[in-house]
C-alpha cells in the first residue's frame, strides 16, 4: 500500500511502514465496521465498564481544579508534568529499596504516549526489540513506523528455564518489552523467578527493559509480586535509581481512560531524554486532567473505588470462564487469569484460523480480537483475546453462545 505522493515519483511512506499499513488495515476496518452491527457483543477491546467511572466525584474534582488553579490547568504547563503530581507518583511507587523523587517521574498523555516516547529515544531505524510474546498491539503500532525487527520473548512457556534463556534473548536488542502483570493479550502473570531472571539479564547485558503495567492493580486472587523496577533497585538498595528498567503505568484502568494520564518512572538521565522527546510530541499534558489525577491520588479516590471495581470484574471473569467451559471447551483451551482484563483462548486444532473465523463471529453478533494482531509477523492465527470487563455476566454468556454457533457454521463451511 502506497499513499498518494506529495511529490511526483516519491512515495509518501517508507516501504516498511506501507507494508505494515497493508497488513493491519483489513483487521482495523473489520473492527471499525463492527460498531455498526446491531446488538453486537464486543469482547475485542481492552475496555473498562463506563458504569464504574466515579463520574460525580470526578466532575466535582474538575470543577474545583479549574476554579482553584485556572492559570495552571488552562495554560501551558511543564513538559515533565505538574511538580505536585510527579511528587505524588514518586511517593506512590517508592519502595524500601527504591526511593523515588520527581526527577524519576515523567507524566505522559496516556500510556500510549509513553510507548511512543520510548521508541523515539531508544529505537533506531530497523533496530531489534525483544518483546514479550504475544505482544500488546498498541506497542507494535507505536514502534512499527521505525521498521524494527522483533525477537519473541517467551516468559511463560511450559518447562521454560528463564536463567538459561533470557540473557541470550536480550543480547543485541535495543530494548526489551514486558507486561509482567496480567499481560495484554494473554492475561498471564509472570512469576517471581522469571521476573528476577529478566531483570538480571537486563543488568548483565546492559539492555533497557521497558516494564508496562497498566493492569497491576486489577488483582483478583493472591498477593501482588514485586515490580521489575523494584527488583532492579535491589542491586543498589536505597540509592537514587540508575538502573536499566523504564517502568510505565496509567490511570486508564484505575479511574477512566478519558483522563489520558500516564507516567514513566526511570533513572533521571532517562527521564531527561524522554522529556526532550515529549517536548516535540505534545509540549505538555493537559493541566486539567493532571489536577484531576492528583486529587484522585491525594483524596484516596482510587482506593475508595477499587473494591467495587475488583468485585465487578472478578465476577465477570468468572462468568466468562464459565461460559467458555459451557460453550467452547470442545475447541479451545484457556487459563483463568488471576488479574487483568483478558482471557486468551487457544484453539486445539491448528487449522482453526481465528482471522478467517472473525467474519462468521461478526455475523453472529460477537466480536473478539484475533491473535494475529498480537504477533509482529501476523503468523499466529489460532487464538483469540477475550475481554471480560466491559460486559455484564449475562452478555458474556450470550456472547460465548453466539461464538460457539459461529464456530459450528465456520467449520461446516470449510
Amino acid at each position: 500500500m502506497v499513499l498518494p505522493s506529495p511529490l511526483p515519483g516519491r512515495p509518501a511512506t517508507r516501504p516498511a511502514f506501507a507494508r505494515w499499513m497493508g497488513t493491519t488495515n483489513q483487521i482495523t476496518r473489520t473492527f471499525l465496521a463492527a460498531g455498526a452491527i446491531p446488538d453486537l457483543i464486543n469482547v475485542a477491546g481492552g475496555l473498562p465498564d463506563p458504569e464504574i467511572y466515579p463520574t460525580d466525584r470526578l466532575a466535582e474534582i474538575a470543577r474545583r481544579a479549574v476554579a482553584a488553579h485556572p492559570d495552571e490547568v488552562l495554560g501551558y504547563g511543564p513538559i515533565e508534568g505538574l511538580p505536585a503530581l510527579r511528587d505524588a507518583l514518586a511517593r506512590r511507587f517508592s519502595a524500601p529499596a527504591l526511593p523515588l523523587t520527581r526527577d524519576n517521574v515523567l507524566v505522559t498523555t496516556s500510556g500510549m504516549q509513553g510507548l511512543d516516547l520510548v521508541g523515539k529515544v531508544l529505537l533506531d531505524e530497523g533496530g531489534l526489540i525483544a518483546g514479550q510474546y504475544p505482544t500488546y498491539l498498541g506497542a507494535l503500532d507505536a514502534w512499527r513506523p521505525r521498521a524494527p525487527s522483533f525477537r519473541n520473548l517467551v516468559l511463560d512457556a511450559a518447562g521454560f528455564d528463564p536463567h538459561a534463556a533470557l540473557q541470550d534473548a536480550l543480547m543485541g536488542a535495543q530494548f526489551a518489552y514486558a507486561v509482567p502483570n496480567f499481560s495484554n493479550p494473554t492475561g498471564r502473570l509472570v512469576g517471581l523467578e522469571t521476573r528476577q531472571a529478566l531483570v538480571a539479564a537486563a543488568h548483565a547485558t546492559g539492555t533497557w527493559l521497558v516494564e508496562d503495567d497498566p493492569y497491576g492493580t486489577l488483582l483478583y486472587d493472591g498477593a501482588p509480586l514485586p515490580r521489575l523496577i523494584e527488583l532492579s533497585a535491589e542491586a543498589a538498595p536505597g540509592e537514587p535509581y540508575a538502573g536499566p528498567v523504564v517502568a510505565m503505568g496509567t490511570l486508564s484502568k484505575e479511574i477512566a481512560p478519558g483522563l489520558r494520564i500516564g507516567w514513566i518512572i526511570a533513572a533521571p538521565a532517562m527521564i531527561e531524554a524522554l522529556t526532550l522527546a515529549k517536548q516535540g510530541s505534545d509540549l505538555c499534558t493537559s493541566g486539567v486532567t493532571q489536577r484531576i489525577a492528583l486529587a484522585a491520588i491525594e483524596d484516596g479516590l482510587i482506593e475508595a473505588i477499587r473494591p467495587a471495581v475488583l468485585a465487578t470484574y472478578r465476577a465477570r471473569r468468572d462468568a466468562l470462564c464459565a461460559a467458555l467451559a459451557e460453550h467452547l471447551s470442545a475447541w479451545f483451551d484457556w487459563e483463568v487469569p488471576v488479574g487483568g482484563m483478558f482471557v486468551w483462548a487457544v484453539a486445539r486444532d491448528p487449522a482453526l484460523d481465528t482471522d478467517a473465523l472473525l467474519p462468521h463471529a461478526l455475523a453472529a453478533g460477537i466480536c473478539y480480537a484475533p491473535s494475529s494482531v498480537f504477533d509482529a509477523t501476523g503468523a499466529n492465527r489460532r487464538a483469540m483475546r477475550l475481554n471480560f470487563t466491559l460486559n455484564r455476566p449475562e452478555r458474556l454468556a450470550e456472547g460465548m453462545r453466539r461464538l460457539a454457533g459461529a464456530i459450528t457454521a465456520f467449520r461446516r463451511a470449510a
